[in-house]
């Protein structure tokens, strides 16, 4: 009998930690911003030191987390009324709502937050920064131009064949250690007519669940994973940068966009915070930030990396719809019929 060698996605246990930090500007600013981000240092770090030197009399100190961490933390401050963070930013974006629905975010109006598109704020309360679209990534060297997966369906055909050549060489996020990676399998629940058999693909092909972007791209580069799923096309266009083995793909039958969310954690917004924000939704922040890929208007991006195809993009909106993804019961159920999918077969 064919053996399945997967980790389990519900293995993982959580410890509310920051990873790293970094303190930017001057140790004696008159105004210090306090910022929790998912998002990587080394990524966000041309932001804030662009930031600053439009603002010399502030600093940012700079706490990265992993996204259910961050949740975790901000939420049992919202609870204690204790926040002691400034501004908090997620790619886990259906927390972010939930945390504003729990009334954990302080208000922030102006010209330059009404402007954003309607479908990245809600109650002046969340707003989405980036635009960053969920792609497929895949070794250039080991995979051939004919088995590149352009769409899920492409996927699925390269997984079918009991003995194929991508047996536990697909990777994904863990969905339980991941708020974007639940997030994103959520979703694809309930906008892929392909997701109950790409799931029982990954089950039976012994697909690999881990934490983190950096990882699975990095393990598709070293080449213990031929393809990836479900990636930050930021991460990967960063990445791709300087690895040109790394392929990219925006899958054509659609092409989820995420929106990292921003609040202002307590009942009243830090003025430093919201000129930040103010700052990261204007013009110059978007520009500073798409130079790493945080925004991508087009898939312009792409381009020096593979042909570009046609592919439909699909925005994460941020407001109460998110909400459902929050919800323990749908979250059990939704996480039972992973786990049904998975025992279906012998480990």
């Amino acid at each position: 009998m064919f053996k399945v060698l997967i980790i389990w996605l519900f293995s993982v246990g959580s410890v509310v930690a920051q990873e790293a930090t970094k303190h930017f500007g001057p140790q004696d600013a008159a105004i210090e911003i306090r910022l929790r981000t998912t998002t990587d240092i080394e990524i966000f770090a041309p932001t804030i030191v662009d930031f600053l030197s439009k603002h010399p009399d502030f600093s940012v100190h700079y706490e990265q987390w992993g996204s259910n961490d961050l949740y975790e933390k901000t939420s049992n401050e919202c609870a204690s009324k204790t926040p002691s963070a400034d501004i908090v930013i997620s790619s886990a974006v259906h927390q972010m709502v939930k945390l504003v629905n729990d009334r954990c975010a302080a208000p922030w109006n102006s010209d330059v937050s009404q402007k954003l598109m309607p479908e990245l704020s809600w109650r002046n309360e969340i707003w989405g920064i980036t635009s960053e679209p969920a792609v497929m990534v895949y070794n250039k060297t080991l995979v051939s131009q004919d088995q590149v997966p352009y769409t899920r369906f492409d996927l699925l055909d390269l997984l079918r064949p009991q003995d194929n050549e991508f047996a536990g060489r697909v990777a994904t996020y863990d969905i339980e250690a991941s708020g974007l990676g639940f997030l994103f399998a959520f979703l694809d629940s309930q906008e892929a007519s392909t997701f109950g058999a790409l799931m029982e693909a990954f089950a039976r092909s012994g697909a690999v669940a881990t934490c983190c972007s950096s990882e699975i791209i990095n393990g598709v580069i070293e080449g213990r994973y031929l393809i990836a799923y479900n990636v930050l096309g930021s991460y990967a266009n960063t990445i791709a940068k300087t690895q040109s083995v790394l392929g990219i793909i925006e899958p054509q039958d659609y092409t989820l966009v995420l929106s990292r969310a921003a609040i202002l954690p307590g009942r009243n917004a830090n003025r430093g915070a919201g000129l930040f924000l103010e700052y990261l939704l204007s013009d110059q922040g978007q520009a500073q930030m798409s130079e790493q890929f945080l925004v991508t208007k087009s898939q312009s991006a792409y381009e020096q990396y593979e042909p570009p195809a046609t592919a439909t993009r699909r925005i994460i909106e941020l407001g109460p719809a998110l909400l459902v993804a929050e919800d323990q019961a749908t979250v059990r159920r939704f996480n039972q019929r992973w786990h049904d999918i998975f025992s279906t077969f012998d480990r």
